[in-house]
């Protein structure tokens, strides 16, 4: 998994799963707390550990009253 952190707003946010469309489903439910788990995409600027500042595609979980978690980015790079 790559170290990152973000440097904008995340654009284009989508929705790709909703409650049991998510795999990782239970294992969410046990980690974080029950919530109504989604899985959303979206587009920012990311710093990496060297320094540079790229666009990528960003993945991560969210669900109401917990927050974003386990946020990554996808390869390669849209820049």
């Amino acid at each position: 998994m790559i170290d990152f952190k973000l440097v904008s707003q995340i654009t284009n946010i989508e929705i790709i799963a909703v409650g049991n469309s998510i795999r990782d489903l239970a294992r969410l439910n046990r980690t974080h707390g029950k919530g109504r788990w989604r899985k959303l995409k979206g587009i920012a600027n990311v710093e990496l550990p060297s320094g540079k500042i790229r666009l990528a595609e960003v993945h991560w979980y969210e669900a109401h009253g917990i927050g974003k978690k386990e946020m990554k980015i996808k390869l390669p790079f849209l820049d």
